[in-house]
């Protein structure tokens, strides 16, 4: 999906305006009672006032200034966001206006926008069957741009999807807990031991992405289609119900295997896909995970 700097540049305002807008009428509040942040810090000391709680009374200040002291703690606000998104070569694949890359840097710009407004460090880790590029979490808003455009920008391969191998480089370079938004459209296997070690380490977040022709074959006669990631082609008379019938029973099979393997580690998820807006699915995993907090 190599693109030229202008029409890039064009993209990434665009996809700026949209999400700026989404964030400010829609996912700021939300996503900031969803990420609370690591805990509570001590911020000083100071003198008792009626109605404060006794509890939080520092003894040893107390004893040695004559009169009672008590210490007051505030949230510590700083979280760190990690976006861990597949750029192998099936994430150019789109059938209609978007491709699953184009949804992966929309999905990164909205999530990276909210996290920047409320003060969060953001980082980016690319990959294919290798690390394709690592970015350092930094804070502001040019450093979320930066994110959007690398996703944008990087080059259409033939690169296989390596899920554990990206985990593993995540879990050996961030050592604090992290939030980590792993995107892709899960065309792998094998992965599953590097994800429960990485959703018990941070707090993983797994967004599938995927397009309407990979769950359901439209009926266009005879066509030549080739393997994104492998170059392989081959032959296909989608006009044979039974094909089709056989290709999407397979794909929900996969899908259903996949979620369960989500509800097993207990890992939060979202399902997308490229056409239809994926607002609604981010507001309802963030909703879902304040009724789970609230539930304690």
């Amino acid at each position: 999906m190599a693109i030229d700097t202008k029409e890039l540049m064009r993209q990434v305002a665009q996809i700026k305006v949209v999400t700026s807008r989404l964030v400010d009428e829609q996912l700021s509040g939300e996503y900031h009672s969803v990420f609370r942040g690591r805990g509570m810090e001590f911020d000083e000391v100071r003198e008792y006032m009626a109605g404060d709680d006794v509890r939080a009374i520092d003894w040893n200040v107390t004893a040695r200034m004559g009169h009672p002291f008590i210490k007051r703690f505030c949230e510590e606000r700083e979280l760190t966001i990690i976006f861990v998104v597949d750029t192998s070569g099936s994430a150019c694949f789109g059938s209609a206006a978007r491709s699953k890359a184009e949804v992966s840097a929309e999905l990164t710009s909205l999530l990276a926008l909210s996290a920047i407004k409320n003060q969060d460090k953001v980082g980016l880790i690319l990959f294919s069957d290798r690390i394709e590029k690592s970015i350092p979490p930094r804070k502001g808003r040019t450093a979320a741009m930066r994110l959007v455009r690398e996703v944008l920008a990087f080059e259409e391969t033939r690169r296989r999807t390596d899920i554990a191998g990206a985990l593993r480089f995540l879990n050996s370079v961030q050592k604090r807990k992290a939030v980590v938004f792993l995107i892709s459209d899960f065309m792998d296997d094998g992965f599953a031991r590097e994800l429960r070690v990485t959703a018990r380490r941070h707090d993983l977040i797994c967004c599938s992405i995927s397009d309407p022709w990979e769950e359901e074959l439209p009926n266009v006669g005879l066509c030549e289609v080739q393997d994104p990631e492998s170059g392989e082609l081959f032959t296909l008379d989608t006009s044979s119900r039974r094909l089709r019938d056989a290709f999407q029973q397979r794909s929900a099979a996969a899908g259903q295997e996949l979620q369960s393997m989500f509800r097993r580690m207990k890992v939060d998820s979202v399902s997308l896909s490229t056409t239809g807006s994926y607002v609604d699915s981010i507001r309802r995993l963030f909703r879902q995970r304040q009724v789970r907090s609230s539930r304690g």
